[in-house]
């Protein structure tokens, strides 16, 4: 990454429809933003339109931009932002097109890099982020993968402080239900 000089930088190219500079910066923050979105939408295809849809955005209001945070942060925002309406507009079951996929990828992938200790509780853990109910995933994605606080959540959820504590709160058990259950970790 680039440092913040830099970035700066080039957003003020961006800022003059520099194409040059926003492929940088797309380049640069792509596979964060992606990540992002796909915690949230939780399909990678959709994960995909969504981050293309939200850097579209970010280039088009990038004069909005105020340098009171990061340029990383201020499009991180858009990016959960336009994930979370990608959600309301699709409220459907999207973890079957995620498992097809997933399971597409380990066919595919060579014999020593399936089985690793490590990523094994990692796995079981989003696996069974996969199965909370929508609000639930979003509120730990939000909280624990992204690091918002709750008063950051409270702001991009609408919600108040109590509900979005209960929230997390509730989601945090039902997460270490399942994996007690399914998985066996935790007991």
């Amino acid at each position: 990454m680039k440092d913040s000089g830099q970035i700066e930088s080039l957003v003020e190219k961006c800022r003059q429809q520099d194409s040059r500079a926003q492929m940088e910066i797309y380049r640069l923050y792509y596979r964060a933003m992606f990540n992002i979105s796909l915690r949230i939408v939780n399909g990678f295809e959709d994960a995909e339109d969504v981050m293309q849809e939200a850097f579209i955005k970010a280039f088009k209001n990038i004069k909005q931009y105020k340098k009171d945070s990061t340029f990383g942060a201020w499009l991180k925002r858009i990016v959960i932002n336009e994930s979370l309406g990608w959600v309301r507009k699709n409220k459907r079951n999207i973890f079957e097109s995620l498992k097809e996929t997933e399971k597409d990828e380990e066919e595919n992938m060579p014999e020593e890099d399936i089985c690793h200790p490590e990523q094994i509780k990692a796995e079981k853990v989003l696996q069974a982020m996969e199965k909370l109910k929508e609000r639930y995933r979003i509120a730990l994605s939000l909280h624990l993968i992204e690091g918002y606080d709750y008063e950051e959540m409270q702001e991009i959820l609408g919600l108040s402080n109590g509900n979005i504590r209960t929230l997390v709160s509730r989601a945090k058990n039902k997460l270490k239900q399942i994996l007690e259950q399914e998985y066996g970790i935790y007991k």
